[in-house]
């Protein structure tokens, strides 16, 4: 996947977040465990671009 795409995607999930968070209103706890499983998410997703998810996931405790 190129870097430009990678980083539009960013941007795209960037911008809708501000506009969620700026214009839907929601309450103050909701608004942060909403905005932690975007970002929880979007670390996944580039985990998963890089290739570095199976690595992670293979690491035993």
């Amino acid at each position: 996947m190129p870097l430009l795409t990678i980083l539009a995607v960013i941007l795209v999930v960037g911008v809708v977040l501000w506009l969620v968070n700026s214009y839907i209103p929601m309450q103050a706890t909701i608004k942060r465990i909403f905005n932690a499983v975007v970002v929880i998410l979007l670390v996944i997703w580039l985990l998963k671009v890089f290739g570095l998810w199976d690595a992670i996931s293979n690491i035993t405790v």
